[in-house]
């Protein structure tokens, strides 16, 4: 209150489905993110994209996914979604071209700035943890709403780790070497050349 100048305590409520995140983030994903949504709950081989939108600055695809809870694995998600992406291109650009009622060419997508973006109440220390590489396409957001409507998209940053996940990636499944191939973190450096 201004006049007053005494605060007023907000106490945080959890969002009780999923769906409710992804109507929230879906009706202001252009104010959020900068992102044009394409489809929501986009199915393909098996499995289900909450959010399959568009970045129109880097003319990329972004696909969200929405958590309530921290008891989840967030490598092997990602990994998985990136693949089915890489894998079937034409299929996420039919969905584009549905959508702006236009010709999309497939050569025309860069690729290789494809991304992920993971939006959950909250994050444990080992998903926290897990983005501390410097070229993994993958984003956590933690979205908190509070008893007077405020709501907060607060991006969970990688520390100072300049390490590449490749230097220990010894693992090296196929679907991480299709993904990888593809997959391009550009830094600052890489924009101003």
């Amino acid at each position: 209150n201004n006049n007053s100048w005494k605060l007023s305590l907000v106490k945080e409520m959890w969002f009780n489905l999923e769906k409710d995140m992804e109507f929230l983030t879906e009706a202001n994903l252009e104010n959020i993110f900068w992102l044009e949504v394409i489809k929501t709950e986009f199915q393909l081989n098996n499995l289900r994209i909450d959010s399959l939108a568009f970045d129109v600055e880097t003319n990329s695809f972004v696909i969200i996914e929405y958590k309530r809870w921290s008891s989840y694995s967030v490598v092997d998600q990602w990994m998985s979604y990136l693949a089915l992406m890489l894998n079937n291109k034409a299929d996420f650009v039919q969905e584009l071209w549905k959508k702006r009622n236009k010709f999309i060419d497939v050569k025309s997508i860069d690729w290789s700035q494809s991304r992920i973006i993971i939006i959950a109440n909250s994050f444990n220390r080992y998903q926290k943890e897990s983005i501390n590489f410097k070229d993994l396409p993958i984003e956590l957001w933690e979205l908190n709403q509070f008893n007077d409507w405020t709501v907060v998209y607060n991006p969970i940053k990688a520390s100072n780790i300049a390490e590449s996940i490749k230097t220990v990636t010894k693992f090296e499944t196929e679907e991480f070497k299709e993904v990888n191939k593809e997959i391009k973190t550009y830094t600052i450096e890489d924009h101003f050349k």
